[in-house]
């Protein structure tokens, strides 16, 4: 009875003593925590770092601004005194909107209204004097595949908008994306000769989003807008009213050679173990419309200020910390695929990746794609996250450019709150001013927090 009195007791003073350090460790991590949302909150220099970014102007892959934007942030990350900063060289592609973009609604010849419109990513050009034809409204590709027989030689218009009934506006844009990115080749195998689609926002404007879409070689191309959301409503009302209604599309867009651009890299070297590697980073490439100010340049610039922050508090993470600014995410991805192939052919371990691309809207938390158990562990460092105001992690999705790291242990998605996104994705609506500067700082200290907590635990 002695021996199992003493064990029992052992055990419980064993318990007690574990408990203890714990506690006192992760009291630790929340003063850190809360001397990096502090700091950040307070110093506001990330913020004004995205003001010059967002200064340079839009930063298409391919263009002289995406250029003049990436040897910016080298030197900004070389004057920031990271340990190590290089350029990762990527090809891609170079497609250029060009000029007098133009979309009227005619009757017989008498022009009704001028529609708001742009070209979508990757879409040839018109003839130079127009394409002009009757428009049919789609609202579905199994709608257009019963409406066969009506689609030849007319421009199709595809106009399903966002539910906003949906919580989640990723949802609602997941679930329209289709006609943008395939909607030129489902139109093309029934003989359209083009289409437009109701611009992929939940505000109700008359500002035109564009993005990417694609064609195959084995149907013709043909040229693709986005029309702004008032005049989608427009255009499909007058259709009810007149189906024979004219649309004259003229677009100049054109395709280009591949063009050099680069990957921006820099990191701050692990005092401990300097091979396993903790990415965080955004894409650096946007649109041409607007400055690319949410989508990303403050994913970026947040994923800059990770490291800075550990640089500005003296802050020496156990593990290498490596900020990726991914070039051509918007229309390619090649700057995450090439990463990936420099990731798998390193002997450097990469434990985890962060991607920053969902706006700098208030933090609420991070998704996971990796094993439970490891989720779990994530999950556990809740009380500590919680104090830049993270309120879950979950499993689910990371990121377009993260997700080329096949060999990460763990892949997460910085989350912020949706609700104002899809109101500027993609269009002219994506400028500084549209970026507050709490909610961008906050998501700067919550994945501060997060890669500390990674640098200091492992996985």
């Amino acid at each position: 009875m002695k021996k199992i009195f003493f064990l029992l007791l052992a055990m419980v003073i064993i318990t007690q003593s574990l408990y203890s350090q714990t506690n006192e460790k992760f009291n630790h991590y929340k003063s850190i925590a809360d001397t990096i949302i502090k700091t950040a909150l307070r110093e506001r220099k990330g913020y004004e770092l995205l003001r010059e970014l967002c200064e340079i102007g839009p930063r298409l892959s391919g263009s002289e601004n995406s250029l003049k934007a990436i040897y910016w942030a080298k030197e900004k990350m070389i004057e920031a005194g990271f340990d190590s900063v290089w350029l990762q060289p990527v090809m891609v592609p170079h497609w250029e909107r060009g000029e007098k973009e133009f979309c009227g609604v005619y009757n017989n010849s008498k022009l009704i209204k001028q529609l708001n419109l742009l070209a979508l990513g990757g879409s040839i050009a018109t003839n130079p004097e127009g394409l002009t034809a009757a428009v049919i409204e789609i609202k579905s590709f199994k709608e257009l595949k019963l409406k066969a027989n009506d689609v030849k030689g007319k421009i199709v218009f595809f106009s399903r908008p966002i539910d906003q009934g949906l919580v989640n506006t990723f949802a609602g844009y997941g679930s329209t994306v289709d006609q943008r990115l395939y909607g030129a080749i489902e139109a093309a195998k029934f003989g359209a000769v083009g289409v437009v689609i109701r611009s992929l926002t939940t505000k109700y404007d008359n500002v035109p989003h564009t993005g990417v879409m694609l064609y195959v070689d084995s149907l013709p191309k043909i040229p693709a807008a986005a029309i702004g959301y008032l005049d989608s409503d427009f255009l499909s009302e007058q259709l009810k009213q007149n189906p024979d209604l004219l649309l004259r599309l003229k677009l100049n867009c054109k395709t280009f050679n591949d063009a050099q651009s680069y990957n921006v890299v820099g990191e701050i070297k692990g005092t401990d173990y300097p091979n396993e590697i903790i990415v965080v980073g955004g894409h650096f490439d946007s649109w041409d419309v607007g400055c690319g100010a949410h989508d990303d340049g403050a994913g970026c610039i947040q994923s800059f200020e990770v490291l800075d922050l550990f640089k500005r508090l003296s802050l020496k993470p156990k593990r290498t910390v490596r900020c990726v600014f991914f070039t051509n995410e918007e229309n390619g991805s090649r700057g995450g695929i090439e990463y990936g192939k420099f990731a798998a052919a390193s002997s450097e371990k990469h434990i985890a990746a962060i991607e920053a691309d969902r706006g700098a809207y208030t933090p609420v938390g991070f998704n996971v794609d990796s094993d439970s158990a490891t989720i779990n562990k994530i999950a556990e460092w809740l009380p500590v996250l919680e104090r830049a105001g993270i309120e879950w992690v979950r499993k689910g999705g990371s990121g377009v450019d993260v997700s080329k790291i096949k060999n990460a242990k763990a892949l997460l998605g910085f989350v912020p709150d949706d609700q104002r996104y899809m109101d500027i994705h993609h269009s002219a609506n994506d400028t500084f001013e549209e970026v507050h500067p709490r909610e961008f700082e906050l998501g700067s200290a919550a994945m501060a927090v997060m890669v500390y907590l990674l640098s200091e635990e492992g996985l």
